[in-house]
């Protein structure tokens, strides 16, 4: 079990570092980076997707026979995501009619903090699902670090840039972009106990990252890629998706 710590630790470690992205964005052309993230979009889609139907439902499978209970452990992840976004769009609504009403930086400035605070719990539930990954196994903490950077990579840079316009410098637009990044270590904390303590905790984990994982792919990701028009980018988006998908294929020959 204490190598299960160690890795999963390291792990998300890792991920927590995704939070000084935002640095690197500067260097490249606004017009070029918003170009190159859609295709990290629809290839981290494929990637989300593969890592459930690929790994975790697997795994679960063969931990436990499939039944109406782990059922509800999906419908709850799913319905918790949903609950989340909710609570984090009513705030985003009523921080921005301030901020068209008066057009005042304090307002602008509470939006940003308001963004610092939801993607501060979006990584801690990314901290859950990491610690879930890795308590099946490392070669699925594996394929669910490497679905979680990939999907957080357009993430973050988006963060750091609203940051920005909320007011903040640079500096302190990364450094509390960090501070936010490491709520993910507490999540992988909180996942590896509650395995510990609690009987039957490592299934609903399991569960819950996987609908989490259905969630954002399904929900937040896949609107994005329907708002192109052309056809060529359509066939690009189709293609980096499969290819997302087909990444977490070499990793079952881990699980051997």
């Amino acid at each position: 079990m204490i190598f299960i710590w160690i890795y999963a630790l390291i792990g998300v470690v890792f991920v927590s570092l995704l939070s000084l992205l935002g640095a690197f964005s500067l260097a490249i052309n606004e017009q070029t980076l918003k170009k190159i993230l859609i295709y990290f979009v629809s290839f981290s889609t494929g990637a989300l997707f593969g890592d459930v139907f690929i790994h975790i439902l697997p795994e679960i499978t063969k931990k436990a026979p499939f039944t109406l209970l782990i059922s509800f452990y999906f419908l709850f992840g799913i319905l918790t995501s949903f609950i989340i976004e909710k609570a984090i769009c009513w705030n985003h609504n009523h921080h921005q009619e301030d901020c068209h009403e008066k057009e005042k930086t304090p307002h602008v400035q509470s939006f940003a903090y308001l963004i610092l605070f939801a993607d501060g719990f979006h990584n801690f539930i990314d901290g859950l699902v990491i610690g879930a990954g890795f308590l099946a196994g490392v070669p699925v903490g594996i394929a669910t670090i490497l679905a979680v950077i990939l999907h957080e990579i357009p993430h973050e840079i988006g963060d750091f840039g609203v940051l920005i316009h909320g007011g903040f410098t640079r500096q302190k637009a990364l450094f509390y972009n960090f501070l936010s990044g490491l709520t993910a270590i507490v999540g992988t904390i909180v996942s590896l106990l509650l395995n510990q303590y609690i009987q039957g905790a490592q299934i609903f984990l399991l569960s819950f990252a996987a609908a989490n994982f259905i969630y954002i792919a399904g929900s937040n990701l896949i609107p994005e890629l329907h708002k192109n028009t052309e056809k060529r980018k359509d066939v690009i988006q189709i293609l980096t998706f499969i290819a997302g998908v087909c990444v977490m294929l070499p990793l079952l020959l881990l699980e051997k």
